[in-house]
């Protein structure tokens, strides 16, 4: 099942599975809907929510500031929005994910 994205008012809205304290961090795929990713930092005072923003940056091709989590912050399962010059090309990339 594909990543479930959508987009308003020139922001992009996309869910992600987050797995902390990994060994090596990367963007995994799809996952129900989902993007599954595992990120090295702990959950603990925000660190693996700063990881997933800078981890999916990287990935979509858009500046850190751009990407923040808008709901989900103490869970696994979060709601990450994209904002900025470059959403086009990071649906895109969520959508061949």
């Amino acid at each position: 099942m594909p990543v479930d994205v959508h987009e308003r008012d020139g922001r992009l809205r996309f869910r992600v599975r987050v797995a902390p304290g990994a060994r090596k961090a990367g963007v995994i795929g799809p996952h129900g809907g989902a993007l599954k990713v595992r990120v090295q930092a702990p959950p603990e005072r925000g660190k693996a929510n700063r990881e997933v923003c800078a981890l999916l940056a990287d990935h979509l091709g858009v500046a850190p500031g751009d990407v923040t989590v808008v709901s989900g912050h103490a869970s696994r399962d979060k709601t990450i929005e994209v904002t900025g010059p470059g959403i086009a090309g990071a649906r895109r990339v969520l959508e061949s994910s």
